[in-house]
C-alpha cells in the first residue's frame, strides 16, 4: 500500500503541505504511506478535539467555588495527584480554615448571591447557545475554507477567551456581563471544532469499519473532559482563575500543532482522492441503510477544493439528517447536563454519609467519561456489526433510563456503588451521542443522494451537532432552575430526554430492521 510517490508530489500540492510535515519530509527524504498518514490524522484530530473539551470543563469544576453554600467548604492544601484523590469533608460542613482561601469559601460576586446558581446556568446556556448557532455557520464555512487554517483559528481563539474568563479572578472583576461575554465569544470560536475534525476524518476514511474507528477516535471527548477536569482541579487551590488559564493554554498549544502538522485533505500531501478511495474498495459491498453508499471508485473523484459545498436546505433534505439531529438534541441535553453539573451534584450529595470536597467531586466525575469511552467504542462496533446505526443509538438511549434511575436511587450508598453506576450511566448516555456525532454524521455527509461534486461533510455535521447543541444549552439551563427544587426533578428531566431521543429514531429503526431482514432472506 504505497503512499503518494515522489511523482505525485511537487507542483502546487507540495506548497500546500503543512509546515511541520514538509519539514519532516525533507528530513526523512521520503514520504509516508497512506496508512501512516491516516494514523497521523487520527492522532492530530484526536488531540484537537480533546483540547476543545478540556477547555469546556473548568466552569463545572469551579461552580461550587463561585457559588458556595454556607456549609460548603473549599479544597485542601495538596492538589491531586500529589494529595489524596478523594478528599472528604465532614457531613456537618466543618472547614479547616488554615487551608481554605477565604475568598473562595465566600464565593465570588456576582455568583455568590441567592440567584448565583441561576447565573451560573445562564453562563452555561449563553456559551452553548452561541456555540449551537455558530455551528451552522462554521459548518458551511468548513466546506468552503481550508480546514487546517479554520480549525487553528478556532482553537487559538478559544484558548484566548477561556483564559480571559479566568483573568477575571486576577483583575478582581465582579461584573456579570464580563463573564457572560467571555463565554459567548469562546462559544463562537468553539463552534469551529466539531464540523472541522469530522470533515477531516471523512476526507481520509471511507465507510469500512467507520463506526468502530470513529468510536475509538471519539474517546477524545471523554479524554478531553477528564483532562480538563484534572487540569482545572489541580490548580484550583491557587485561585479559580488558574482553572481556566491552564486549559486555555492547553488548547492554544494544540492549535499550533494543528497548524503545523494536520493535512486536512489527502491532496495536501500529494495523495489523490482516488487513491484513498481504492483503499476502501471493500466498503462498496456494505449496503448500509439510511445513509447510502460511498461514491464509486471506478473513476477519480473531484478534489475537495474543487467540489461545491451544499446549502443548508439541501443538507437538511438528506434522508436521516432531521431524525438524527432531533435525537441528538435530547441526547446532548442529557450528556451536557452531566458535563456541566455532575461535579456540583457530587459535592452536594452525601455518598456513604459523607460529602466530598469540590476538588474531589471534580476528580470523581471523570469516571463518568471513562464509561463514555467504553460506550462510544461499543456503540460504534455494534452499529458496524448490525449495520444499524439508528437501532444501536435508540437501544443505548433506552438503556440509559434504568441506569439514570439506579444512579439516583443507589449512588449514595458508597463510593464504589457510585463509581460503578456512574460509569454505566456514562456508557449508555455517551454511546449514542458519540455514534451520532461521528459515524452517522460522516455517513450522511457522503450520502449517495449527493452529487459527486458536492461537499457536505462539515455542513451535515454542523446541522446535526448544532441542533444537538441547542439541547446541550437547554439541559444545563433547566438544571440551574430545577436543582433548587431538588435533584429528583433534574433526573426526571434527564429520563424524559433519554426517552424522547430513542423515540425519535423509531421510523429509522423500523426501516433498518426491514432492510436487514430483507438482506438475510436474499442471502438464504
Amino acid at each position: 500500500m504505497a503512499g503518494g510517490s515522489s511523482s505525485s508530489m511537487g507542483g502546487n500540492n507540495s506548497r500546500r503541505n503543512p509546515p511541520g510535515i514538509a519539514l519532516i519530509k525533507r528530513a526523512r527524504g521520503k514520504d509516508w504511506s497512506i496508512t501512516v498518514y491516516r494514523y497521523h490524522v487520527l492522532l492530530i484530530t484526536f488531540l484537537a478535539y480533546a483540547a476543545y473539551h478540556a477547555s469546556r470543563k473548568p466552569s463545572s469544576i469551579v461552580k461550587s467555588v463561585l457559588d458556595p453554600y454556607p456549609h460548603r467548604n473549599s479544597t485542601r492544601a495538596r492538589p491531586w495527584p500529589v494529595g489524596d484523590v478523594f478528599i472528604h469533608k465532614d457531613s456537618d460542613g466543618g472547614v479547616d480554615m488554615e487551608t481554605v482561601d477565604l475568598n473562595d469559601y465566600r464565593g465570588w460576586e456576582p455568583f455568590n448571591g441567592k440567584d448565583g446558581t441561576s447565573k451560573l446556568g445562564e453562563i452555561d446556556v449563553a456559551f452553548l447557545a452561541v456555540y449551537s448557532m455558530g455551528m451552522y455557520v462554521s459548518g458551511h464555512l468548513g466546506d468552503r475554507l481550508d480546514l487546517r487554517i479554520f480549525l487553528t483559528t478556532g482553537m487559538v481563539g478559544s484558548g484566548i477567551f477561556v483564559a480571559l474568563f479566568g483573568m477575571g479572578y486576577f483583575w478582581n472583576i465582579h461584573v456579570f456581563w464580563f463573564y457572560l461575554a467571555m463565554q459567548m465569544v469562546a462559544g463562537l470560536f468553539q463552534a469551529t471544532g466539531w464540523p472541522s475534525v469530522v470533515a477531516v476524518i471523512g476526507n481520509w476514511f471511507g465507510k469500512r469499519k467507520r463506526g468502530l474507528i470513529m468510536g475509538i477516535w471519539n474517546a477524545h471527548t471523554s479524554i478531553g473532559n477528564i483532562t480538563g477536569s484534572l487540569l482545572a482541579a489541580s490548580v484550583l487551590q491557587y485561585g479559580w482563575g488558574w482553572s481556566f488559564i491552564l486549559p486555555g493554554a492547553f488548547i492554544f498549544f494544540i492549535g499550533l500543532l494543528v497548524f503545523l502538522f494536520l493535512p486536512a485533505y489527502p491532496e495536501d500531501v500529494g495523495i489523490q482522492t482516488s487513491q484513498t478511495k481504492s483503499e476502501d474498495e471493500e466498503s462498496q459491498l456494505l449496503q448500509e441503510p439510511l445513509v447510502g453508499n460511498e461514491q464509486s471508485s471506478s473513476k477519480p473523484l473531484p478534489t475537495p477544493r474543487s467540489r461545491r459545498s451544499v446549502g443548508l436546505l439541501e443538507a437538511f433534505l438528506i434522508p436521516g439528517v432531521i431524525p438524527f439531529a432531533l435525537c441528538l438534541f435530547f441526547a446532548k441535553l442529557v450528556a451536557y447536563t452531566f458535563l456541566y453539573w455532575l461535579p456540583f451534584y457530587l459535592s452536594q450529595t452525601a455518598i456513604g454519609g459523607r460529602y466530598m470536597s469540590v476538588k474531589s467531586a471534580g476528580n470523581l466525575s471523570t469516571l463518568f467519561d471513562v464509561g463514555g469511552i467504553i460506550g462510544g467504542i461499543l456503540a460504534g462496533y455494534t452499529s458496524d456489526k448490525l449495520r444499524a446505526r439508528a437501532t444501536t443509538a435508540a437501544s443505548f438511549m433506552y438503556a440509559s433510563i434504568p441506569s439514570l434511575l439506579l444512579y439516583r436511587r443507589y449512588g449514595g450508598i458508597s463510593e464504589a456503588t457510585n463509581i460503578v453506576l456512574m460509569m454505566f450511566a456514562g456508557l449508555f448516555i455517551n454511546g449514542p451521542y458519540a455514534l451520532i456525532t461521528t459515524a452517522v454524521s460522516a455517513d450522511l455527509g457522503t450520502h449517495s443522494s449527493l452529487k459527486s461534486d458536492s461537499r457536505a461533510l462539515a455542513t451535515v455535521t454542523a446541522i446535526i451537532d448544532g441542533t444537538g447543541s441547542i439541547g446541550a444549552a437547554l439541559g444545563p439551563l433547566l438544571t440551574g432552575f430545577l436543582s433548587s427544587k431538588g435533584w429528583d426533578a433534574v433526573f426526571s428531566m434527564l429520563i424524559c430526554g433519554a426517552f424522547a431521543a430513542g423515540l425519535l429514531l423509531t421510523h429509522l429503526v423500523m426501516a433498518e430492521i426491514r432492510e436487514n431482514f430483507s438482506r438475510r432472506q436474499i442471502v438464504q
